[in-house]
C-alpha cells in the first residue's frame, strides 16, 4: 500500500548520498555515456512541445469516465466514475521522466518496446516518437482510459503503437509472444511486489543480450523496494541505476560483475 511518509523518508537519504549526475568518477562506460548523452541531454526535441500540448489538454479535460481498477489501489477490481483531468494529474509520468524515456530510446535505438501501463498515452507517445520508429506494444487495464489513449495516438500521428486492453496478468503473455524479443521495457502498471517480479520474469524470457528494463516507482512502498532489491540481485542483471522515482536495469553479458549506481536526477 502506498505510504507518502515512507516515500518522503526515503527520498532525503537518496538525495544526500546519490552521485551528482555529472559523471565524475564513474568507471562504467555504459553509465558514463548514459549520464553524458541521455540524462544531461538538454536539447529541446520537436516532439516535446507536441506531446506536452496533449498533456495540457488532458489536464483540463472534465469528461467523466468509468474506470476499472486492476492495480495496487484495490484488492478487487472496482468500477469508479472519475474525471479525466484528475486521472491525468495523478497517473501521467511527469515531463522530466517522460522525456528521459524518449532520450533513452533516441540514444539506444531499441526496435521493440513493451510498456505496462499506458494510461492516456503520454509516456507511450514519448517512447514511440524516437527517430528510429520503434514498435511500441503498450498494455492498459481500463478500456475507457485505453480509448482516450488510442485517440491521442491518432491525433499525434503515431502509427507504431500497438495497444492491448485488459488485465496484464491475462494479456501480457500474448503481447510478448506477438512482440518477440524485447529490447526495452517500461513497467508502470501494478505497483505491488509479486506482480512486479512476475512481469520481470516474463520480460526476462523475451530479453536479448542488451535489454533495458525501466521500473517505475521503485520506492513507492516497502513491497516495491523489496521487488527492486530482488531484481538487482537476479543473476541475469548486470547493472542497475536508481534515479529514485525510476529504476533502470541492464541485462548485458559484456559486464563482468554486478554494478549498482544511485544517481541524482
Amino acid at each position: 500500500m502506498f505510504n507518502r511518509f515512507h516515500l518522503v523518508k526515503k527520498y532525503l537519504p537518496y538525495y544526500l548520498t546519490a552521485s551528482n549526475g555529472k559523471g565524475h568518477g564513474v568507471h562504467s562506460p555504459f553509465v558514463f555515456n548514459f549520464i553524458r548523452y541521455v540524462l544531461n541531454d538538454k536539447k529541446a526535441y520537436p516532439c516535446y512541445s507536441i506531446i506536452e500540448e496533449k498533456r495540457k489538454e488532458l489536464l483540463s479535460n472534465e469528461t467523466v469516465i468509468e474506470v476499472e481498477d486492476f492495480g495496487a489501489g484495490s484488492s478487487v477490481i472496482k468500477t469508479n466514475k472519475r474525471i479525466v483531468k484528475d486521472i491525468a494529474s495523478s497517473s501521467l509520468k511527469p515531463k522530466k521522466y517522460a522525456q528521459l524515456l524518449f532520450r533513452m530510446v533516441q540514444y539506444n535505438k531499441p526496435k521493440t518496446i513493451i510498456e505496462l501501463g499506458t494510461s492516456f498515452g503520454i509516456s507511450s507517445a514519448y517512447l514511440a516518437a524516437a527517430d528510429n520508429g520503434p514498435d511500441v506494444y503498450t498494455c492498459e487495464g481500463a478500456s475507457s482510459i485505453a480509448a482516450i489513449a488510442k485517440q491521442n495516438f491518432e491525433e499525434l500521428g503515431l502509427k507504431n503503437i500497438h495497444l492491448t486492453e485488459g488485465d496484464f496478468s491475462h494479456t501480457l503473455p500474448a503481447v510478448l509472444s506477438q512482440a518477440g524479443k524485447i529490447e526495452l521495457a517500461f513497467i508502470d502498471g501494478n505497483h505491488r511486489k509479486e506482480p512486479t517480479l512476475n512481469y520481470f520474469q516474463q520480460l526476462l524470457n523475451h530479453s536479448t543480450g542488451s535489454t533495458i528494463l525501466i521500473f517505475d516507482d521503485i520506492h513507492w512502498s516497502a513491497g516495491m523496494e523489496e521487488a527492486w532489491e530482488e531484481i538487482k540481485q537476479h543473476p541475469a542483471v548486470s547493472l542497475t541505476i536508481d534515479l529514485f522515482f525510476i529504476g533502470i536495469v541492464i541485462l548485458s553479458p559484456d559486464i563482468n560483475h554486478k554494478q549498482h549506481f544511485t544517481i541524482r536526477f
